[in-house]
């Protein structure tokens, strides 16, 4: 846990300084777009912190290399390297989009291609899904199609929500916090090795490129990640949760003599927290796809449609709205966390304290959102210095 704990900081105190000298360039250099139509903000912000957070994750790898701890998912550096390469390549395209706007088509594109480097020449992909007693085994070209889906719908769902001050940012640290303990208890109850495995990376340099970043982006932001720090989160937590679920092994997910699992919920539940990890991402991006192409739209066309959006049209204040959101993320992936420590229990599993904990916590966050602090005129809250709205 110490390499771990190490990395954190290391990645976090990476991020901050580097993230100190993109503000101070971009400013100099007015180094950020107009106040666009769409954008909630009153003065116009520098969007590459993305670069910043990019560096602090290459930080952590390039550690990796020297401690001897990691050296267990360095045995495939091919892996790795396509991993690196792939995320590099879309901070470029999204600090492009970022700087001048690129067509969607070209950035979907650009999309599709990075997840297909990871997945086909680093080789992460969704082989098997461990559901009920048997594994459920995928055909190499579905394979393919189905783990660049994935990556490229992560993607954009953590994109969809880049829309208020420290949002992303809290809601990816919260999620991965949660998913790295996951991925802990997971190398406990299936006996690997090794603690040291590259999913838990990830997750844990992810939290100290957010932990890094928020404190230039919270209310009211000096620096706004933009497309592309965005899109890198959503492709790493996709990476690292195809490298747990994607490739777990099912009979170990299924074997309820040894694990006291449920045939049913026990063995969905791996394969669900990396999913509730990313719910309101995901929640987002489903509604903003329903309701664009609903009306005959690109799904990728900007609209001042997004949940935080709404949530600011209800009266609640930027600070507020985030808060909720990072409240509703906690309630959500912790309470599905404790389900699956449950899953270790004699039969049929111990899942009610997860009920519970999910119980306590929806009910005074249902009460927070449609109960805002203040009330103002619906669509007022675009007067207000808030962050952009991505798309």
């Amino acid at each position: 846990m110490k390499h771990y704990v190490f990395t954190l900081i290391l990645t976090a105190t990476l991020t901050f300084a580097l993230t100190w000298v993109v503000w101070r360039v971009s400013m100099r250099y007015k180094l950020y777009p107009g106040i666009r139509e769409r954008d909630v903000h009153k003065n116009p912000t520098p969007r590459l912190g993305g670069i910043a957070m990019f560096l602090g994750v290459v930080g952590a790898f390039a550690l990796s290399t020297a401690v001897p701890y990691f050296h267990i998912f360095w045995d495939r550096p091919e892996r790795n390297w396509a991993i690196l390469g792939a995320t590099f390549l879309i901070v470029v395209v999204g600090v492009a989009d970022d700087l001048w706007d690129l067509d969607w088509f070209l950035k979907l594109g650009a999309q599709i291609l990075v997840a297909w480097i990871i997945v086909a020449p680093g080789g992460v992909q969704i082989y098997s899904l461990p559901f009920g007693a048997s594994k459920t085994v995928v055909s190499g070209w579905v394979s393919v199609i189905v783990s660049v889906l994935v990556i490229v719908v992560a993607m954009n769902a953590v994109n969809f929500i880049d829309g208020l001050d420290g949002l992303v940012a809290g809601v990816v640290l919260i999620a991965n916090g949660v998913f790295f303990a996951y991925t802990y208890l997971l190398a406990r109850d299936f006996e690997f090795s090794s603690y040291s495995n590259l999913a838990a990376f990830i997750a844990i340099a992810l939290m100290g490129a957010c932990l890094g970043f928020l404190p230039f982006n919270w209310n009211p932001a000096r620096m706004f990640m933009g497309d592309g720090g965005a899109l890198m989160l959503g492709l790493l937590m996709a990476v690292s949760a195809i490298l747990v679920t994607g490739q777990l092994p099912a009979e170990l997910v299924s074997d309820n003599d040894r694990f006291g699992r449920s045939q049913l919920l026990g063995a969905f539940i791996p394969v669900l927290l990396p999913i509730v990890v990313v719910l309101l991402p995901l929640l987002d991006f489903g509604l903003a796809v329903v309701r664009r192409m609903s009306k005959g739209k690109s799904p990728f066309s900007p609209d001042r449609k997004h949940l935080h959006h709404r949530m600011l049209d209800m009266g609640h204040s930027d600070r507020d709205a985030v808060l909720i959101f990072y409240a509703w993320t906690a309630v959500v992936s912790l309470s599905v966390l404790l389900m699956y420590i449950g899953t270790t229990a004699g039969w049929p599993g111990l899942y009610w304290p997860g009920i519970v904990f999910f119980v306590a916590g929806a009910v005074p966050c249902l009460l927070v959102t449609l109960l805002p602090s203040r009330r103002t005129p619906r669509g007022a809250a675009s007067t207000e210095p808030e962050r952009k709205s991505v798309v």
